[in-house]
């Protein structure tokens, strides 16, 4: 048996099958140096091992027991792949090598750690075999044969192994079962019809063992190399691990952490899971991609397209073991170069994300305990009476009767009807909540949704065939089951008999894990390999059912331990289907839990999170993350959800949420209220300041949103993503920028008056007063009194603004303002996308005007590239240039000259424009 290996460069050309060429079996299998040291570092690496071993056994006393085999003492300790990652079990010598495995006990880690494994493979442990490789029009099809057992049951001895070179920057390699059919993801995935003609990287194999080598072609580096442990694929446990070229890796949610993972033996779980945030737990959402930075500032991305229970652990060499306990290995390689190309092209497989509405860009509140409509509403008059800016008011499951879906409380929401009149009236939205668990206790023929959803059979059932029971908030409930297109009917129809008395303009679905306030059901979960599998992987609760339904309940397109965490993404896409069908305008969902591709129909707030200044500062990395992830429209609960806020950190809050792509403050029931009209007239003021300028951004916003929308841009955005060549940036989770211009630098402590960020290389502007700052790439201290935002502009940029209202409606029939942030070259370039805010499809059907904006030569230009009636309705009223080295001696418009202001810190405004954004005009001072 051969070890576990990297191939090497000398190795003869038909064992290097590289994606251009034919696919010759190798004539010889020649002896591959192992994978983690070169032929004359063995002897080092071995007597090194061995000392190191005999003084650890000096100093436990003897505790590790017998000196271990010369073949395991090879093994460097960052590159030990664990052999039994079995949770709550003690690993012993005799357990270990009952799976012919190495053990060499090593002094245990710091609590909560898991450690170098005890446990892992030796270089010679059995994998698979790649028997026959054959070239198809897409790229090869291959054979894997294994030719001994290992040690799960229900081995899969003859794989599949599909290859396609899809694009020149995208591979696709499939690895499955070749007798029979296996589950896959329902997921819409592209189908190409012809193989990459230039592909930038290379592809190899080790045959015997089987294994992936692949290289860039521009740099040499090693993105992927599968020699390193061994292909285990049995029916409920597939595992398959990597090398990695770097320590940089993000991505792989959903979990609560800063944004770079740790690579010490830090195992992440993806389980979908009602649990508040909480760091090392499985959460709400299962995203199985992750981004890498390379040394030189490549990136490259891999999304393993599977929806089972799943683990994925990173270990120091740097390595990666993905595990997962169903489905097929469907791997998606990303080659960028740079990490704003991988996104996009993660977003050309899973979809890109919808054109919000514009009004999901305004400042949302909500609170669970509001306690009736009329205390709603007269939070809503507050907001109006300071002009404070608000587009949307939100319920939480209190307007409900007995917290049931498609009901309201008659007596305390009597009034629900007239207060969402009311805010449609001044331009503003309803948002209500509604929850998958449908109260099944009724009197029958009282309560429709569940009479008429158990006629159709539309609920999750267990093996038994009748409807699984669990309990939520109304008590015992059935779960909508939506994988069934019968469900989404049901659902639209009860969505379209509660429009019908109130007409809510977007929908929050909740608890969608699914939740469930027992494990697995009233009666249990049966005996069986779907409740209880051969391996679990380390999930909250130690059980597949914990705290949500069996994994064995029956749905129509699969077993619900196939689809558990494709369950929130399957009610967004029923829900965004009934919106659109019901109001005829873009969809609004926010949703809990989530999956990729879930960007196409929702978006995403954080979840259950505390009033704590660490939980304000978890939230960047959660944007960050979901940016990954192609779901920009994401937020956290401003000022915290549980727990009791402060008016310093609800403060510092609405500063950051005001830059929360999705911005909402939310808090829970029997604590003080935390909208701004709650708290002293400064911090009210401070507050209202910060909604007035995002508001003021929205231009910008919106147009960031439609880029997103048409090619998979992130809207919130890591600082490396810009700045790729500048390690310093690669682990910058403290601040973030919208696009590529606007550079967010909040506050994440108590008692402070400035902060310390980290500017990029080049010339950035206070986007208040246009003064410069030029930096070397480096952290600068900025002054942060309490009513202070630090925001930036990168040089080089031109952002739209707009003269901002109390709701997007007003705000978009003001006047814009262009701010011009001039490079050290006096040069500029920005856009605005421009629609009515609301209608289906309007850059598909060519409903929109697109503006570009470009300065060169002291010529300000603005070009319509194409136009719609909406820009008629708006007009251009400030001009204002930042970085203007020396004073002019006049400005003209179109030729004509036109009153200016130049102040000493190089700003220079031109007012009263009033110019229709539907015209091009040109701007020159001398």
């Amino acid at each position: 048996m051969k070890s576990y290996q990297k191939l090497t460069t000398t190795q003869p050309a038909a064992c290097r099958l590289e994606e251009e060429g034919a696919a010759p079996l190798p004539t010889g299998r020649g002896k591959l140096a192992p994978w983690w040291v070169g032929s004359g570092l063995l002897v080092v690496a071995v007597l090194l091992s061995t000392i190191t071993v005999w003084v650890l056994r000096q100093v436990s006393g003897g505790w590790l027991g017998p000196t271990p085999p010369p073949k395991c003492l090879l093994v460097p300790e960052s590159r030990r792949f664990d052999c039994y990652p079995e949770r709550h079990v003690v690993v012993t010598q005799e357990l270990c090598e009952s799976r012919g495995c190495c053990f060499i006990q090593t002094p245990p880690p710091a609590e909560g750690k898991r450690g170098v494994p005890w446990c892992f493979y030796p270089p010679d442990f059995p994998s698979y075999t790649l028997e026959s490789l054959n070239q198809t029009a897409l790229g090869m099809a291959g054979l894997l044969v294994r030719r001994e057992k290992a040690y799960y049951p229900r081995d899969i001895e003859k794989l599949r192994l599909d290859v396609e070179f899809e694009t020149d920057t995208r591979l696709h390699i499939k690895i499955t079962d070749a007798g029979n059919p296996r589950y896959e993801v329902p997921l819409d995935v592209p189908r190409v019809m012809k193989r990459a003609e230039n592909p930038i990287y290379s592809l190899n194999f080790s045959w015997d063992p089987f294994g992936v080598l692949l290289q860039r072609k521009a740099t040499g580096t090693v993105l992927l190399n599968t020699t390193v442990a061994p292909l285990i694929f049995a029916d409920q446990f597939l595992q398959i691990s990597t090398s990695l070229p770097s320590k940089f890796l993000y991505g792989l949610g959903e979990h609560r952490g800063s944004f770079l993972h740790s690579l010490d033996w830090n195992t992440l779980t993806l389980w979908a899971r009602d649990v508040s945030p909480t760091e090392s737990f499985n959460l709400y959402g299962a995203h199985p991609f992750y981004l890498l930075m390379e040394e030189g500032g490549d990136a490259h991305g891999v999304f393993l397209l599977n929806s089972n229970a799943m683990e994925v652990a990173l270990q120091p060499a740097p390595g990666l073991t993905w595990r997962t306990i169903g489905g097929v290995l469907d791997f998606y390689i990303f080659l960028g170069p740079d990490p704003n190309m991988v996104i996009q092209q993660y977003q050309q497989v899973i979809g890109f994300p919808a054109m919000p509405p514009l009004w999901a860009l305004g400042f949302h509140l909500c609170r669970w305990g509001y306690g009736s409509s009329n205390e709603t509403w007269q939070t809503v008059r507050a907001m109006r009476n300071y002009q404070i800016p608000q587009d949307a008011q939100w319920n939480d499951i209190d307007y409900m009767d007995g917290y049931r879906d498609f009901t309201w409380d008659s007596q305390k929401f009597a009034s629900l009807p007239s207060l969402v009149q009311d805010l449609h009236k001044h331009g503003q939205h309803y948002v209500m909540i509604l929850d998958p668990g449908i109260s099944s206790t009724s009197p029958h023929g009282s309560y429709w949704p569940f009479d008429e959803g158990l006629r159709r059979g539309l609920f999750l059932n267990t093996t038994q065939g009748q409807p699984l029971i669990g309990q939520v908030w109304p008590g015992f409930t059935a779960f909508a089951d939506f994988s069934n297109p019968d469900t989404h009917q049901w659902w639209l129809e009860n969505l379209q008999h509660f429009y019908a008395h109130v007409p809510f303009d977007g929908l929050w679905i909740d608890m969608n894990e699914p939740s469930n306030f027992m494990d697995g059901s009233e009666d249990g979960c049966p005996p069986g390999d779907f409740d209880s599998p051969p391996y679990t992987p380390a999930v909250l609760g130690d059980s597949l059912s914990a705290k949500t339904v069996c994994a064995s309940a029956k749905q129509k397109a699969s077993v619900h331990y196939n689809l558990h965490n494709l369950y929130g993404l399957m009610e967004a896409k029923a829900t965004a289907s009934a919106l659109i069908q019901i109001r005829g305008k873009r969809p609004f969902v926010i949703s809990r839990s989530t999956f990729p591709s879930q960007g196409r129909y929702s978006g995403h707030w954080l979840g259950d999170n505390r009033s704590q200044w660490k939980d304000m500062y978890y939230s960047i990395p959660g944007l960050l993350s979901f940016s990954l992830f192609g779901i920009p429209l994401v937020g956290a609960d401003i000022c915290g959800f549980s727990g009791s806020t402060s008016e310093e950190l609800c403060t510092r809050w609405m500063q950051l949420g005001a830059f929360y792509p999705f911005a909402r403050n939310h808090n829970t029931q029997n604590e003080k209220a935390q909208d701004p009209t709650a708290f002293s007239p400064a911090a009210r003021t401070a507050m209202k300041d910060v909604l007035l300028t995002r508001y003021s951004l929205l231009p910008f916003l919106y147009t960031l949103f439609h880029r997103a929308h048409l090619q998979g841009d992130t809207v919130a955005r890591p600082l490396f993503f810009e700045f790729p060549w500048d390690v310093a940036t690669w682990e910058l989770d403290r601040q973030f920028l919208w696009g590529r211009s606007l550079l967010v630098t909040p506050v994440l402590e108590p008692g402070v008056d400035s902060v310390t960020g980290y500017v990029p290389q080049g010339t950035w502007y206070d986007f208040y007063t246009g003064s410069s700052v030029n930096s070397s790439g480096e952290m600068l201290k900025m002054s942060a009194p309490l009513e202070h935002l630090n925001l930036h502009i990168r040089e080089g940029s031109i952002l739209p603004t707009q003269k901002p209202g109390t709701t997007t409606e007003v705000t978009r029939g003001n006047p814009l303002r262009l701010i011009v942030a001039l490079s050290s070259h006096a040069t500029a370039w920005g856009d605005l996308f421009w629609d009515d805010g609301e209608s289906l499809d309007t850059f598909e059907q060519g409903n929109y005007s697109y503006v570009v904006f470009n300065v060169t030569q002291n010529i300000f230009t603005s070009t319509v590239l194409h136009a719609s009636t909406e820009t008629t309705k708006v007009t251009i009223g400030t001009l204002s240039i930042f970085g203007v080295q020396k004073p002019p001696s006049k400005v003209l418009l179109n030729g004509q000259e036109k009153p200016f202001s130049y102040l000493d810190n190089q700003v220079l405004t031109v007012s009263d424009l009033g110019i229709s954004l539907s015209q091009g005009f040109s701007l020159q001072w001398l």
